[in-house]
């Protein structure tokens, strides 16, 4: 994948490297929490969260802690008895769904390696099913086919770790059968879709590694067709068949403008149809709903400062003006429905509360609360995420949310946390993480810099090859409007963040060093040359758009070493603590060690926290709890 000529530092996985227990255990003592609240306040889990109705809407099931785990507990509607029919010790299960009114399937992955397997148990507890037995496989759900109770639809990377092809699966007996190929690592379909009755009717092909090609065909039997062939920079993203015309879709299309709209697409004949059924001047629109039951299409939902919705079904809208009525001012959003539509289970949140679950009879308009998410914070205590915008130095407008400590706003510490991604946003609503540095007096920042999904496609290329660049550069300009505002305190400003927030972590200190008094790297990309080297399989086949958006190995070799902060390492000089999960498949652990090693040759003391059961971010509780209150004793040695 790169030259000879490729600047590598270290060999990966180096145990030598890690701080000491002794050493990290100082950090966390070093948090001498004075605040009402601790760090297991804000990260253990809660009490009862991701309430699912049963399709007859008789039961509902939800995930709860057994043995510090998320498991699944199911109860009956009405009834006090609840059962727990999960078992899960390991790992934290990442998703569940009710298949039938009697079995659940849920995923779940490996000491964070994030190949999920399919598992299926009866809402008894029995019949339990590893549904997908394989080593080194990774599961996607495709279809759930609710009206097909004892099959799903689900993609695997069998028998190419590189290349997911689809499969219906039976969850009672775990047969299956392989309903399409995918043999091209050349041209690689990376999508698959169904139609109503759960028909594989739509496919998209990545051609020479930038161009997507949209296929479809009339029915199962049929050869798939070119519909569209486009630039990967356009993007036409089928949401919704249309209920009335099989050939007909909804899709969340930017073709021939900057913002993506929702539209009616032809597929026979490749072109939109009409106009717009909803767009938003300053924001991308992608996210449709519709009614299974009356076959419609009832809501668009964007996020502008906050999710908004703008409905197309009155009676929907009635029900949130009706949930509103009752509930006041908070976000609503229906989390789950029984197959006849009749009975909803409620989300509440805010900025200021995980929020609760309701459960909402249609007909009878009577709402009865279920569980408070952690009831254990009040949100009288929390701080309000507030909505601003600055300008970059080349005049962009960057938008980005401000949280402030209580009674407090000028001359702050603050904490400057920029997003992972990089192609992905903050959003508005109730962010522990963020309430925790509050709560210890510090103000929090994030930014959604250029290349941030949902402005836009033009702001969105902005960030091509802009890595440690005028990415960056967002980033230092949002810290100086900071300063500017009189806001921050330049003497006691740091930058923490995860993935790529961790690359612009090292980026910050490395590069604007005089910026920051610390940073924090949680399993942050070091070198973007070994960085292309330990990528995971599934995502080869878009190393084309990689080297587009991020640099090429071989062509950008003077800019990439440039912009690699553990090649740039002499730089550095600010103090630094690096967290990394060992069995992370997205940032390989080489990428922290090269950090740390070379820090350390040059005696600059880099705490240094490992686990070996982690991968791309921290899932187990404790850890969590630890990663947390040593990062808070980190930061209190050294910003106060």
């Amino acid at each position: 994948m790169s030259s000879p000529s490729t600047p590598s530092v270290t060999l990966p996985g180096d145990t030598s490297l890690p701080s000491s227990t002794t050493q990290l255990n100082q950090l966390a003592i070093g948090f001498k929490n004075s605040a009402k609240y601790t760090v297991k306040d804000f990260f253990r889990l809660p009490e009862k969260t991701m309430f699912r109705l049963s399709p007859d809407g008789n039961y509902v099931a939800f995930l709860a802690p057994f043995e510090r785990r998320q498991n699944i507990f199911v109860q009956k509607i009405g009834a006090d008895d609840v059962v727990r029919i999960s078992e899960e010790t390991q790992r934290n299960i990442a998703g569940f769904l009710w298949a039938n009114n009697n079995r659940l399937i849920y995923i779940k992955d490996s000491g964070g390696d994030e190949n999920f397997q399919l598992y299926a148990v009866d809402r008894n507890g029995t019949n339990a099913r590893d549904l997908t037995p394989f080593d080194k496989v990774r599961i996607q759900i495709i279809d759930d086919l609710p009206d097909q109770e004892d099959e799903l639809i689900i993609g695997m990377n069998k028998n190419n770790p590189s290349l997911f092809e689809p499969y219906r699966i039976n969850i009672v007996d775990g047969s299956f059968i392989q309903l399409a190929k995918n043999e091209n690592p050349l041209e690689p379909i990376d999508q698959w879709i169904t139609d109503h009755e759960g028909k594989l009717r739509i496919a998209n092909k990545l051609v020479d590694g930038t161009t997507n090609v949209l296929l479809y065909r009339d029915n199962e039997e049929a050869d798939f067709k070119e519909v569209l062939k486009t630039d990967f920079r356009t993007s036409v993203q089928p949401l919704i068949f249309d209920f009335e015309n099989p050939s007909q879709i909804w899709v969340s299309s930017n073709l021939e403008r900057d913002k993506s709209v929702i539209i009616k697409f032809d597929m026979l004949t490749g072109q939109e149809i009409g106009t717009p059924l909803f767009g938003h001047e300053q924001v991308d629109v992608s996210d449709l709903g519709y009614s299974r039951k009356k076959r419609k299409l009832v809501y668009v939902r964007y996020n502008f400062q906050k999710d908004n919705f703008h409905f197309i079904d009155e009676e929907r809208a009635e029900i949130h003006r009706l949930l509103h009525e009752k509930l006041g001012d908070i976000e609503i959003n229906i989390a789950s429905s029984n197959k006849a539509e009749n009975k909803f289970i409620v989300r509440t949140f805010s900025d200021l509360t995980r929020g609760a679950y309701y459960f909402y009879d249609v007909v009878e308009k009577s709402l009865e609360k279920i569980a408070e998410i952690s009831p254990w914070i009040d949100p009288s205590d929390m701080v309000p995420m507030q909505p601003v915008q600055y300008q970059s130095r080349d005049g962009l407008t960057i938008h980005g949310y401000l949280s402030l400590p209580k009674h407090s706003n000028k001359n702050l510490p603050i904490i400057i946390n920029p997003h992972g991604g990089p192609w992905h946003r903050d959003s508005w609503g109730f962010n522990p993480e963020v309430q925790l540095f509050a709560s210890q007096g510090y103000a929090v920042f994030q930014m959604n810099f250029r290349g941030s999904t949902g402005y836009g496609r033009s702001f969105w290329e902005k960030s091509f090859k802009q890595w440690g660049l005028n990415m960056q550069n967002d980033i230092s300009d949002g810290v100086q409007w900071l300063i500017d505002q009189g806001i921050a305190d330049p003497k006691r400003i740091a930058i923490y963040g995860g993935s790529y927030g961790g690359y612009a972590t090292l980026a910050g200190l490395a590069f604007t060093p005089k910026l920051y008094a610390c940073g924090i790297d949680y399993v942050g990309v070091s070198n973007l040359f070994t960085f292309f080297k330990t990528i995971p399989p599934y995502w080869k086949p878009y190393l084309e758009v990689m080297y587009t958006m991020v640099g090429h190995p071989e062509k950008n070799i003077e800019e990439m070493t440039a912009t690699s902060p553990a090649l740039q390492h002499e730089k550095i000089s600010a103090p630094l603590f690096v967290i990394q999960g060992a069995n992370d498949p997205r940032v390989n652990i080489d990428e922290s060690d090269q950090v740390v090693r070379n820090l350390r040759a040059r005696g600059i003391d880099v705490p240094y926290m490992v686990k070996y059961d982690e991968g791309h971010g921290f899932g187990n509780e404790e850890n969590v709890f630890e990663m947390y209150e040593a990062a808070i004793g980190f930061l209190k040695k050294h910003l106060g």
